[in-house]
């Protein structure tokens, strides 16, 4: 018998208006963008009064979810970057050298005295003054030299000591250097991400590509240059001791020193040294700030333990001077007047009130483990996006218009019912892509157009099945009973097959092959459902309300 209960007529119905429900606000986009805009700023803490009117464009109480438009459609900045892992070799044999003196200070009397040498940046070299007593010395090094807890590393140490006469050689093993380049673009890639987020643009795509790349999508920013300002400083912040200053940037800075140009002072040079007291990742918190002059400035917050080390040197050393450093370079060396056991401070300089905004979110996002270098980029104007919008559109129009009138001329009244079901499809589509916040690209709209022809197949199925069903004579009831019935299983084990494709896509593929197999993924369940339950509860409604003797399809 051709019947639906109530329960399925009602979850049917209650579905579609859910769905068209969640699509409704992307035919308001910029309205809702505007609202979402405001309700972002009021809770970063903006006043609601100031953004009364930007809020007010979209009522609170109906759905507010957009389809994220990709960098094809939105325009915006495209970014490969490149992380020099090296960097991270030579940061690591500087911080060994306090590790390895104090292991060889209980030995001195063995080993005599011990000096850094000069030597690669990846290498940390170490003389002793008694050759003769180098195995007590590569002993003592040796507890410094921690197992590796990775799979690829198994049973291997982070550090290897070697004897070259009377000098130790530090290295990292080729595990450790391999475990290094994973965690450094793995940091890289997540500070990357949290700078972006901090600046609040719309659905970045920060992929990893290959080995030590990145690659960075933004849309609806500005240009390249603007996009690498916001990640392309490394912001890594760092108190050192100063040893003393000079005029001359060759005079000889001495081992385990550096010299440094001063921001403020040009052709002031600092010699430090090269071991920090504290560093950007013991802040937990920076703010742009104003200082006693008013000047824009950068306020800052230790954590405790970095709190303690900078309290413990502050007080060490009063009336000292210690350098305050940013990306190599010392923005401020002020006096030591007093312990400074607040565990906070501000950062003064040359900054304008935009430099300090970006510095304080640099500064709280973290500092980028190694130099990233800019392979590619490109920048993707407003009007190219919209000529890509304007272009898909008009590809949906036509497909949808010669589905629509092919459907009708073959199928009548049925290919009507056909039709409303795509229109809703399309719809539900659209409201999926809202609800789980996905990004529509051009390809995306290729996928788009390819489901509304695939919507249009299960229907074909369904339809000709009836057609023979009706030459069998049957009641027409009963034909379109076994239309839906027999066709069931071709229509299943098409869309699964292709449903299988998508999933693949979407795993294997980045960026626009996403894009694409996203709306193929979700066309194809929304076209399922369409074709068996919303077609079939028109069918039956018509069917209920006319009861006709004969149909024709």
């Amino acid at each position: 018998m051709l019947q639906i209960d109530l329960w399925k007529r009602i979850c049917i119905w209650l579905t579609v208006f859910v769905g068209l429900s969640l699509a409704v606000p992307n035919l308001f986009y910029t309205r809702v963008e505007t609202h979402n805009d405001a309700l972002q700023a009021i809770e970063l803490g903006a006043d609601e009064a100031v953004v009364a009117d930007q809020l007010g464009q979209w009522p609170g109480v109906l759905p507010s979810s957009l389809v994220n438009l990709g960098l094809d459609l939105r325009g915006g900045a495209h970014l490969l970057a490149e992380v020099k892992v090296e960097d991270v070799y030579a940061a690591r044999m500087k911080s060994l050298w306090p590790e390895m003196r104090n292991a060889l200070r209980d030995e001195r009397a063995t080993v005599g005295a011990v000096r850094r040498q000069e030597g690669p940046a990846d290498e940390l070299r170490v003389r002793i003054a008694q050759p003769e007593a180098m195995e007590t010395a590569l002993a003592a090094v040796q507890t410094i030299a921690q197992p590796i807890t990775t799979l690829s590393g198994v049973e291997s140490n982070d550090i290897e000591f070697r004897a070259e006469g009377p000098v130790i050689i530090a290295t990292l093993s080729e595990a450790e250097r391999e475990a290094s380049d994973e965690r450094t673009v793995r940091q890289a890639l997540e500070i990357i991400r949290r700078r972006i987020d901090e600046v609040g643009t719309r659905e970045p795509t920060i992929q990893r590509q290959g080995a030590d790349r990145i690659l960075i999508q933004v849309p609806g920013i500005g240009s390249a240059q603007e996009l690498k300002d916001i990640i392309g400083t490394t912001a890594q912040l760092t108190f050192q001791a100063v040893v003393s200053r000079t005029n001359d940037l060759n005079d000889r800075a001495g081992v385990g020193n550096e010299i440094l140009p001063s921001t403020d002072e040009p052709g002031v040079f600092y010699i430090l040294d090269e071991n920090p007291v504290v560093t950007g990742e013991d802040l937990t918190d920076a703010q742009p700030s104003f200082d006693q002059n008013g000047q824009p400035a950068v306020s800052f917050r230790f954590g405790p333990s970095g709190a303690r080390a900078f309290g413990q040197f502050t007080s060490e050393n009063v009336g000292a001077p210690f350098a305050i450093v940013l990306d190599g370079e010392v923005v401020s060396a002020p006096r030591i007047n007093e312990a400074i056991l607040g565990g906070s401070g501000i950062i003064t300089g040359n900054f304008g009130v935009e430099e300090s905004t970006n510095l304080a979110v640099l500064l709280r996002a973290g500092a980028l483990p190694a130099e990233l270098t800019f392979l590619e980029e490109r920048t993707i104007g407003p009007e190219l996006g919209q000529d890509s919008i304007d272009a898909g559109r008009i590809a949906c129009i036509i497909a949808f218009a010669g589905v629509l009138i092919f459907m009708v001329l073959s199928y009548g009244l049925f290919g009507v019912f056909a039709n409303i079901a795509l229109i809703i499809n399309v719809g539900l589509i659209f409201g999926l892509l809202s609800l789980i916040g996905g990004t529509l690209t051009l390809p995306g709209i290729a996928g788009i157009v390819l489901t509304i022809g695939m919507a249009v197949d299960a229907n074909v199925l369904i339809f000709e099945r009836i057609r023979e069903e009706l030459k069998t004579a049957k009641g027409p009831a009963r034909a379109i009973e076994l239309g839906y019935e027999k066709a069931l299983s071709a229509i299943l084990d098409a869309n699964i097959t292709t449903f299988i494709t998508a999933v693949i896509l979407f795993v294997m593929g980045s960026g626009p092959v996403r894009g694409f197999s996203i709306t193929l993924g979700l066309g194809i369940l929304t076209s399922v459902f369409t074709a068996i339950f919303v077609t079939r509860l028109l069918v039956v409604m018509w069917f209920e309300r006319r009861r006709p003797k004969t149909i024709e399809v």
